[in-house]
């Protein structure tokens, strides 16, 4: 690979990472408008969502084929529920792996819904942070 499509390509990453990571306007921009930020509320509501359902079918499919007998997928969607609302699993696991996959899922499970969570209240907080910095002529 030449230098110049290397540079070429490490700028395209970075540009990619920045336009990524930049979701939010700076302390130095004006605040969003209402209608943006509704916007910008549910675009992060439904990627909360789509995390927890994710997680959801992660653990319906693993309670569903990896325990022994295999549950019912009404049994499955509902103990992966339980794991993930974070109040424990309801049927007992005679297996290992069943036993392994329960263990693993529920802390998989803690993560995601901190994540969840952390997406949802981020434009809150952003713009709650966002209007203590901004002049009164920016509002």
């Amino acid at each position: 690979m030449s230098l110049s499509n290397y540079f070429t390509k490490c700028y395209f990453t970075i540009s990619i990472t920045k336009d990524i990571v930049l979701m939010f306007e700076h302390k130095n921009q004006k605040v969003i408008s209402r209608p943006h930020f509704q916007r910008r509320v549910i675009k992060y509501a439904l990627f909360a969502l789509a995390m927890i359902g994710v997680s959801w079918w992660i653990g319906a499919l693993g309670y569903h084929y990896l325990t022994e007998p295999h549950l019912s997928w009404v049994d499955s969607f509902y103990n992966a529920a339980m794991i993930l609302g974070g109040m424990g699993p309801v049927d007992p696991l005679q297996s290992d792996i069943a036993k392994i996959f329960a263990s693993l899922y529920a802390l998989f499970s803690g993560i995601t819904f901190l994540s969840a969570t952390s997406v949802l209240f981020a434009p809150f907080i952003h713009r709650f942070f966002h209007l203590l910095h901004v002049d009164n002529a920016d509002r």
